[in-house]
């Protein structure tokens, strides 16, 4: 049984009643970001109940040593983590001696939370009587501006219901925080400075090992009936690692007292460290200056310039429409592309599950939505990143796997360039994460057209990446071909199998692809060419065995079934389908032992399916079909990753309700709790798959010689659906219906594109109906 509290609503998340068990889902699900910092919904005020607290600075992480029973050689020395940052949205209240808190309260009534995605704010109100018998009703809105992008704001309101009320605001700032998933329960922060004047508040504390040096501040005002009043604080408190005001007000009964407090961080990476509080002080006289109110009138602009070009529509089904708005909303709190040194982290700002910061979800799932709803700069930025760190996966390749001659793994999580996941058969053995950078580099040029990447930086990693596929394929004299031996694919239910197909597929693509890229290059960029040979030091020899080795792969098949088989061994499990199995057992990660689910038939997420999808064009609709068929009846979905590209794929084969019933689960994976994981976080990187879904899924659109192509199909729950395309700096907007689909262009020439095969041209500022 999915959760379902959450109401159907076109443009916002809304919770109505109070229910402990629900908060710490709810803290995920209300989480708000600007793409430089973000923060779980945790309430304002003290609350004893069960809750995970968590903000967060992209960016900032801290090694915590690697924890396993036994250590093998090749171990990553740590595991990343996302550091829970210092907290600086706390607001304790005290009401007539009593204090606020929703867990002891004799009643919450009316409790009511909304994240209003249009506008980018997060709003609570409740009504509650206090152990004292003292009524109140509470309403407080707060958002991470997107135009400072170092600011929070918090508007915290309060009137006595029942009585005249002595009401204290008590807020805070305090880096005495920790990590929930801490290996050793040690402390990743040490406090180096507290400082206060007037209303405003300076925590400075560094992380052990990775020093970075945090500014935590907060600048605070009391209001009494709208009115900023003159208020100082009666008390400050100052300890080890915090600082907390005390401002009284009385309060005659029905009157509003607020307290509006701005805050955030200044961090080492963007200031020198000696200038960390002078440059928090600089934003919070930005922010008063402008005040609250303005503030929020910004952030309504800036996220209507956002959804003016990444917004799907869906007409007649609000809970798809809440779905693919919930997952646009997310990818944009989390990255916006501002900053070329930061990546997509699988749970953004919203819990600290999976440690590190990038994973090969950037490069599969989220640079098509980046790319198309964005500049093309801003994926050209995340290819950037891996380029960066290229001389580190050249590294990783050769102290832990003796590869030699510059050949490159890169690492499955990465916060620094380093690998930091610390599980052996994700480190070691999932290593097809290297074929999804390269897809990435060749997918850039296809939707942009923009091949200057390739000469200035993109073949270097072409190139590393090919000579390990080179070194880490095998010559079987058994079976006269290059087999790849001991690996995991996408599908994590299989550990340390030999000639997994897609591994051995993205790894043949890859050499041939970098062998064409070399030609090309050689031909046309010269002096690229140049200067990256005298780098790489690349002979034809080198060259030609790459081609003998691409040549000759090994995929394994069944003539029985006419299929490529997922690995050498699948045909020997017990092949019961998900359908036959109890429905007690599932989801299986949670219910059954690790060699048990080895041993199963079940699939985690798209394996021999994610090759059909990303290489579509190499394969008949007909292939594709009876792949599916023989795949999807095995799959458990038990990755986030996995029902969009099963969406995409039913939608190609006509089948609707399957695509329907598949994006349906992308889409609300998290508001419906599909895996009963949400309170760890939201799955930030397979929310871009649920736009693939739709744009490639339901819009059909796909690049094809430089051209676009569209084969809309449209679910019989919908009335219509539309999106935005930026291709190639022309903005194409596509809406589909029942009764036939429209395309209109914002750009200056027109722009030829293919429906169903047949050529289409879109004149400028003109509607076309096909």
């Amino acid at each position: 049984m999915n959760q379902d509290y959450i109401l159907p609503n076109n443009w916002s998340i809304i919770e109505e009643g109070f229910d402990a068990d629900r908060v710490k889902s709810s803290e995920s699900l209300f989480s708000i970001g600007n793409g430089a910092m973000g923060q779980r919904a945790n309430f304002e005020e003290h609350y004893s109940g069960s809750t995970f607290q968590g903000s967060y600075i992209a960016g900032v992480y801290y090694p915590d040593k690697t924890k396993v029973g036994w250590w093998k050689n090749g171990y990553p020395e740590y595991f990343a983590k996302v550091l829970n940052a210092p907290n600086w949205i706390g607001i304790n209240v005290e009401i007539n001696g009593e204090n606020l808190d929703l867990a002891t309260c004799k009643s919450v009534a009316h409790f009511k939370r909304e994240l209003n995605m249009k506008e980018g704010w997060y709003s609570r109100s409740f009504e509650a009587v206090l152990q004292n018998d003292t009524q109140i009703e509470v309403k407080v809105i707060r958002f991470l501006s997107l135009d400072i992008d170092e600011l929070g704001a918090i508007r915290y309101e309060i009137v006595p219901v029942n009585t005249d009320a002595k009401v204290v605001f008590k807020p805070y700032v305090d880096a005495g925080i920790e990590n929930e998933d801490t290996n050793w329960e040690e402390r990743f922060w040490e406090t180096l400075e507290l400082k206060n004047q007037d209303n405003q508040a300076f925590v400075v504390a560094r992380t052990l090992k990775t020093n970075f040096t945090v500014a935590t501040y907060m600048h605070n005002s009391i209001l009494v009936n709208e009115t900023i009043a003159d208020v100082k604080p009666v008390e400050v408190k100052k300890e080890a690692h915090s600082i907390s005001f005390s401002y009284e007000i009385a309060a005659v009964k029905g009157q509003k007292v607020s307290i509006q407090k701005f805050g955030g961080y200044t961090v080492s990476t963007n200031h020198k460290e000696e200038y960390l509080i002078s440059a928090a002080q600089k934003i919070i006289t930005q922010a008063t200056d402008l005040g609250f109110d303005r503030l929020l009138e910004n952030q309504k602009l800036a996220w209507a310039k956002i959804w003016e070009m990444s917004d799907i529509t869906i007409e007649g089904d609000v809970k798809a429409q809440q779905g693919i708005r919930f997952n646009i909303f997310q990818l944009n709190q989390t990255y916006l592309g501002k900053d070329s040194r930061l990546n997509i982290g699988p749970k953004g700002f919203t819990g600290e599950k999976y440690g590190g910061s990038t994973y090969w979800d950037t490069e599969a799932y989220c640079i098509p939505f980046y790319m198309a709803t964005k500049d093309q700069n801003v994926a050209r930025s995340l290819l950037e990143y891996r380029y960066n760190q290229l001389d580190k996966a050249i590294e990783n390749a050769q102290n832990n796997l003796g590869f030699k001659n510059g050949a490159a793994l890169y690492p499955m999580v990465t916060m620094n360039g380093e690998e930091c996941h610390n599980e052996w058969e994700i480190t070691f053995e999932e290593i097809h994460r290297n074929g999804a950078i390269a897809f990435a580099i060749y997918n850039y040029y296809r939707f942009t057209g923009d091949y200057s990447y390739i000469p200035e930086k993109g073949l270097e990693v072409l190139i590393g990446i090919a000579r390990f596929w080179h070194q880490r394929a095998t010559f079987s004299t058994n079976k006269n071909k290059y087999v790849i031996l001991g690996v995991t694919g996408p599908n994590e239910y299989e550990n340390n199998v030999n000639n997994n197909w897609y591994t051995n597929y993205i790894a043949k693509w890859c050499l041939d692809y970098t062998y064409a890229q070399i030609e090309k290059v050689k031909s046309e960029y010269t002096s690229d060419f140049e200067r990256i040979m005298s780098k790489v030091t690349l002979n034809d020899t080198e060259l030609q065995s790459w081609k003998n080795t691409a040549d000759n792969m090994y995929f394994p098949y069944s003539e029985e079934h006419g299929v490529y088989l997922q690995q050498d061994g699948f045909l020997d499990k017990e092949l019961i389908t998900v359908a036959d199995l109890d429905k007690s057992q599932r989801p299986i990660n949670q219910k059954w032992s690790w060699d048990r689910i080895l041993r199963s038939p079940y699939i985690k997420q798209a394996d021999t399916l994610q090759g059909f999808y990303f290489f579509e064009d190499h394969f008949t609709r007909e292939d594709l079909a009876k792949h599916f068929d023989f795949y999807e009846p095995f799959t458990v979905h038990e990755s986030s990753l996995s029902p969009c590209v099963h969406s995409i794929q039913a939608a190609v084969l006509g089948r609707m309700e399957q695509a329907y019933t598949f994006y349906l689960r992308t889409s609300r994976l998290d508001l419906d709790d599909y895996n009963k994981e949400v309170h760890e976080g939201l799955h930030i990187t397979s929310m871009a798959g649920t736009w693939m879904s739709i744009v490639e899924g339901f819009g059909g659109m796909r690049v094809k010689n430089d051209t676009l192509h569209f084969e809309p199909r449209i679910p019989k729950q919908w009335q219509g659906f539309s999106f935005k395309i930026n291709f190639r700096n022309q903005i194409i907007k596509v809406n589909a219906s029942h009764q036939g689909t429209t395309f209109s262009l914002e750009g200056e020439t027109p722009v030829k594109v293919f429906v169903f095969g047949k050529e289409v041209v879109i004149e400028p500022n003109n509607i076309v109906t096909v």
